[in-house]
C-alpha cells in the first residue's frame, strides 16, 4: 500500500478549512438580513411601546410622581388603565395624598371607582374630616350597586341632609297616631342627618331611620292624654323621639327631628265604640235567634206529645167495646148492665145537646 505524503495531507486539510470558511460566509451573508430585520422588528415595536408609554411616563414625572416604564408595562399586561392611575395618583398628590401605585391598582382589580375615591379624600380632607384611603375604599366599595356614592356620603357628613317622614314615595304623606282620648293626630316630620362615615360600612340606611322615627312619633301621639296636649306641644315629639337615641347601628348622625305639620283627623275612639255596639246588637240578636229557635222547636216537640197523647186515648178507646164483648161473654157484665149503660150514654148525648141549644149565639157570627 502506497503511503500519501505529508504535504499532500496538508493541503487537503487546507481545502476543507478553506471550504467550511466559505459556507460560514455564505451562510452569514444570508442570514444577516433576516437577524438584522428581527432585530429591527423588535427595536421597532419596542420603540411603540416606549413611545405608548411615553406621554404617560412624562406626565407623571412632570408631576414630582414618576412611574417606572416597567410599572407602566406591567399594569399594561394586566389589563389595567395605567393613564387613569397614573392621573388619580397625580390629583391625589396635588391635594397633599399620597398614594401607592399598588393601592390604586388594587382598589381598581376590587371593580372599584378611583376617581370618586379620590375624590372622596379630597373632599374630606379639605374639611378636616378624617378619612383614609382604606375607609374611602371600604365605603365606595360598600355603596357599589346603591345608587350611593362615596362622594356622596362624605359630602352628606359635611353639609347635613333632610329626610321626609314618612317617605312620599312610599304612599303615605302623614305619621298617624292615636291618642288616649281616642282622636287621631297627623304629623309629618323632618329629620335632619349626617353621614357617620366610621359606621357607614354594614350601618342602616335611610329606610330605618325613617322607620324608627315613625315608630317614636306614634308612641308619643299615644301616651298623650288628650290630642289638644299634643297640638299645643308639637315640640314635645321631637324632644321625646330625640333621646330615644335612634340613629344607633344606623349610617347617620340624627341632628334634629322637626315637626313640619300636624293635624287633627279621626275620632278613632267614637268609631271603634260604634262599631263595638253594632257588635254587640249583632250578638243580642244572635242570641235572641237562638232562643226564639229554642222555642220552637219545644212547641213543636210539646205538639208532638200532644198527638201521642190522642193517639193513645183513641187505642184505648179502641179497647173498650172489646173489653165489653169479653165482659159479656165471660158473664161479668149481664145484659140489663148494658141496657143501662146504653140507655146512660144516650142520656149523655140528648143532654149535651141540649146544653148546646140552650148557649147563646154570638152576634156578630149571626
Amino acid at each position: 500500500m502506497q503511503s500519501v505524503p505529508p504535504t499532500t495531507k496538508a493541503c487537503s486539510v487546507l481545502k476543507i478549512g478553506h471550504h467550511t470558511f466559505q459556507a460560514c460566509i455564505n451562510t452569514f451573508i444570508i442570514m444577516f438580513p433576516i437577524v438584522i430585520g428581527i432585530l429591527c422588528l423588535i427595536g421597532f415595536i419596542l420603540f411603540c411601546i416606549i413611545l405608548s408609554f411615553f406621554n404617560v411616563w412624562l406626565r407623571s414625572l412632570l408631576a414630582a410622581c414618576p412611574v417606572s416604564m416597567v410599572n407602566l408595562l406591567a399594569m399594561r399586561l394586566r389589563g389595567v388603565p395605567y393613564s387613569l392611575i397614573v392621573d388619580v395618583r397625580i390629583t391625589a398628590a396635588k391635594a397633599g395624598i399620597p398614594l401607592t401605585i399598588d393601592e390604586l391598582e388594587a382598589h381598581y382589580l376590587a371593580e372599584g371607582d378611583l376617581v370618586n375615591t379620590v375624590n372622596a379624600l379630597i373632599a374630606a380632607s379639605k374639611a378636616g374630616i378624617t378619612l383614609n384611603f382604606p375607609r374611602a375604599c371600604a365605603i365606595d366599595l360598600a355603596t357599589k350597586g346603591s345608587g350611593k356614592t362615596v362622594v356622596e356620603a362624605v359630602r352628606t357628613s359635611v353639609n347635613p341632609k333632610v329626610i321626609d317622614c314618612p317617605n312620599p314615595a312610599g304612599g303615605r304623606s302623614t305619621i298617624d297616631g292615636v291618642a288616649k282620648d281616642g282622636i287621631q293626630v297627623k304629623v309629618k316630620a323632618r329629620v335632619t342627618v349626617r353621614t357617620n362615615l366610621d359606621r357607614f360600612v354594614g350601618g342602616a340606611q335611610e329606610e330605618t331611620i325613617i322607620a324608627r322615627v315613625g315608630e317614636g312619633i306614634v308612641t308619643t301621639i299615644g301616651t298623650a292624654e288628650s290630642y289638644k296636649f299634643v297640638m299645643e306641644n308639637p315640640d314635645e315629639i321631637s324632644k321625646v323621639v330625640l333621646k330615644r337615641g335612634l340613629d344607633i347601628g344606623t349610617a347617620y348622625e340624627i341632628l334634629s327631628i322637626d315637626i313640619a305639620d300636624i293635624d287633627v283627623g279621626e275620632n278613632v275612639g267614637a268609631k271603634l265604640q260604634v262599631s263595638q255596639a253594632e257588635a254587640n246588637k249583632n250578638m243580642a240578636q244572635a242570641q235572641a235567634e237562638i232562643r226564639r229557635a229554642t222555642a220552637v222547636a219545644l212547641e213543636q216537640e210539646m205538639q208532638a206529645k200532644v198527638q201521642e197523647m190522642k193517639a193513645k186515648v183513641v187505642e184505648a178507646e179502641a179497647q173498650i167495646p172489646l173489653a165489653l164483648s169479653e165482659s159479656l161473654r165471660s158473664g161479668k157484665v149481664g145484659f140489663m148492665d148494658y141496657y143501662r149503660l146504653q140507655n146512660l150514654k144516650a142520656d149523655t148525648s140528648m143532654r149535651e145537646s141540649i146544653s148546646s141549644t140552650d148557649e147563646p149565639t154570638n152576634p156578630l157570627n149571626g
